[in-house]
């Protein structure tokens, strides 16, 4: 019956996430919020989150009494102690009970030093969780403008297959009216199939992005799956920041920065709480409790009588000085110091490393600016050529290689430039992410 309730809770989850793929094209602000709820990376930062906040609360708890009660009974048979300080053989039964408690007065500020670890701990957990967060957003983005690329792929394979076909009807008409050889006949007819075997791969490329998306988003299956084609102006014109500008920016915002500077405050304050162990630690404890006992040969007190008549309370003060603990507590000061250096240049490694990425991306962009511009007059030159080649050959003043030159030509060019256009909108909106703003066209 539970087998049967757990496969129709994960069918009723996989339908209903079928459903939301298949509602309607998806933008690009929702293929990032849903991946930042579903991703499963995401959500293993999230579950660190969440144990480093029950963490600080178990820290926090060291601050308060422990109480414990405890309640024994004995039976002692053949051979034994009397009440009067003699042995002889008999049976006797013996009762405890108590409740007691302590509370920590000075144990040498680990408590103090442990919790504001774990508020250390939970901040850089948070911190780590933002940059997952901020990894799966230039994920989504990378695989959403790779969709964009091949659609526009597919879109020009698509419209050359059609345009093969339209100008193989009319080699046919020519053919019929004597001004062509078969062989035209036949050139084109590969042409057309070479079109068609181009808006074949450009479908599984298209396929493949698709896939890698919904992958990302933790989706069952890219079927219905589609998204939504923005309005992209000329990415070329934006004026960019100097790399510079830009860290000076993110070094304030990303997380990744965040979290190794909560590291290198931890093993600065794990200094302070290994040197803790040298100091002395002081507890205070006290209690209730009674007891009861019997013996077969001698006549006891009722029980409710030795309970009261029994009954004691104590209280006391433990005092422990550490005076020599094997260089135990020398190493572990040794070892945080050293951890503390050690998180120092993690953190100089982590800004570096930042700086190096917004320096690639800075040059990225200025170069993909440049390739774009270059790419458009590059394709719109090789159009021209080809409409050219295209209107000779229609009247018979070119051949079939020449006007397949000057169309692979043409279609080298475009997928460049449209390659290129979208590479300059993810490279320039890249660096406007750095700075702390969204990813979104």
């Amino acid at each position: 019956m539970r087998a049967k309730l757990i496969l129709l809770l994960t069918a009723a989850l996989s339908a209903g996430v079928s459903a939301r793929a298949q509602q309607g094209p998806w933008s690009l602000a929702d293929c990032i919020d849903y991946a930042l709820e579903h991703n499963l990376t995401v959500r293993q930062s999230e579950l660190t989150v969440e144990q480093r906040e029950i963490d600080l609360n178990t820290a926090q708890g060291r601050r308060l009494p422990g109480f414990r009660a405890s309640a024994s009974e004995n039976l002692s048979f053949g051979r034994g102690l009397t009440a009067d300080n003699t042995y002889s053989n008999s049976n006797t039964t013996s009762a405890s009970f108590s409740l007691g408690g302590d509370l920590p007065i000075f144990q040498g500020f680990d408590i103090v030093n442990g919790i504001k670890l774990s508020k250390l701990n939970l901040a850089s957990a948070t911190a780590d969780l933002e940059k997952a967060r901020d990894d799966i957003r230039v994920a989504v983005a990378q695989a959403f403008v790779q969709i964009l690329y091949n659609q526009e792929l597919l879109g020009v394979a698509h419209k050359q297959a059609e345009h093969d076909a339209e100008l193989l009807e009319q080699v046919r008409e020519r053919l019929s009216a004597g001004k062509v050889s078969g062989a035209e006949v036949s050139a084109q007819q590969a042409t057309l199939a070479q079109s068609h075997q181009s808006e074949i791969q450009a479908q599984g490329n298209l396929r493949i992005a698709l896939l890698e998306l919904t992958q990302l988003l933790e989706l069952p299956s890219p079927e219905g799956f589609s998204i939504v084609t923005p309005e992209v102006g000329d990415p070329s014109q934006l004026l960019l920041m100097r790399p510079e500008a830009i860290y000076e920016e993110a070094v304030a915002v990303k997380p990744a920065i965040e979290s190794a500077e909560l590291k290198v405050d931890y093993a600065q304050l794990n200094i302070a709480r290994a040197k803790g162990a040298l100091l002395p630690t002081l507890s205070l404890s006290g209690g209730l409790g009674t007891n009861y006992y019997t013996n077969s040969k001698f006549a006891s007190a009722p029980f409710g009588e030795q309970l009261r008549n029994n009954f004691s309370q104590y209280v006391g003060l433990s005092l422990s000085i550490p005076i020599f603990q094997r260089f135990s507590v020398r190493n572990n000061i040794r070892t945080a110091e050293l951890n503390f250096k050690g998180q120092q240049l993690q953190l100089e490694n982590t800004k570096k490393a930042l700086y190096k990425e917004i320096q690639q991306a800075y040059y990225n962009a200025v170069t993909a600016q440049a390739r774009y511009a270059g790419s458009r007059e590059a394709a719109s030159s090789a159009r021209l050529h080809y409409e050219l080649t295209e209107e000779k050959y229609k009247v018979g003043k070119a051949d079939i290689a020449a006007y397949n030159d000057a169309r692979n030509s043409w279609l080298r060019a475009e997928s460049e430039h449209i390659q290129a256009r979208f590479q300059c909108l993810y490279q320039t909106k890249l660096l406007d992410f750095y700075r702390g703003r969204g990813l979104a066209f």
